[in-house]
């Protein structure tokens, strides 16, 4: 595989996995409305950087890693739920869209920092990443540029379906009511409590499970 190929391929595989709709998908678009859109193009960034980090444990084949991450699987599990919780209930409290701003922080850079440590507690990624490169003979093929080049392309396939979201969500925000946008906060507050529960149950039932 050429670098050029790796590079259209790991594009093709980051805008594939960070399309799908969950709870970074709801912070991007929750601080697009209230805040802006480079504030949730940095929040989704964040989220790119750390697909990228497991991209790159899958293309080149780091197995230690991928173990490690895997055996501190549960744990982070209950830290992502944790954070997830926090988020949500503090989206909730904020009495308007400028507060909700606030609530999910105050700056770009705590906004990518904070979506890149969520997204890396969920090493259940690795696994995707790694199915996804064994299935189409990805790992390792074409060396080490072939591979550099892979999780260049795994970010900037990332980044851009974070930029289209956050880029779509504040040119409509621009059209909608300070209701509409109290309402959507609410929601997406709901919500992202939501995943934080669900990933707590998900961790609890495997902690019970035998074996």
């Amino acid at each position: 595989m050429t670098p050029l190929d790796a590079l259209l391929t790991g594009g093709a595989i980051g805008f594939a996995i960070a399309a799908p709709v969950g709870p970074i998908g709801l912070l991007c678009i929750r601080r697009s409305l209230a805040d802006g859109m480079a504030m949730g193009f940095a929040t989704g960034l964040g989220a790119a950087a750390a697909d990228a980090c497991y991209g790159a444990v899958a293309a080149f084949g780091l197995t230690a890693v991928g173990e490690a991450l895997v055996a501190w699987r549960q744990p982070l599990g209950w830290i992502g739920g944790a954070v997830l919780l926090w988020l949500g209930l503090r989206i909730l409290r904020a009495p308007n869209p400028a507060a909700a701003a606030e609530a999910g922080g105050g700056s770009r850079l705590r906004a990518f920092a904070g979506t890149f440590g969520l997204t890396l507690t969920n090493p259940a990624t690795i696994l995707s990443f790694a199915a996804v490169f064994a299935g189409f003979g990805l790992i390792a093929a074409g060396g080490f540029v072939s591979a550099a080049a892979m999780v260049g392309g795994v970010f900037l396939g990332s980044a851009l379906w974070w930029l289209m979201l956050a880029g779509s969500v504040a040119l409509i925000r621009r059209r909608l009511p300070e209701s509409a946008v109290l309402w959507i906060n609410r929601v997406s507050g709901l919500t992202i409590v939501g995943f934080g529960l669900a990933l707590w149950l998900a961790e609890a039932r495997r902690a019970l499970a035998p074996g």
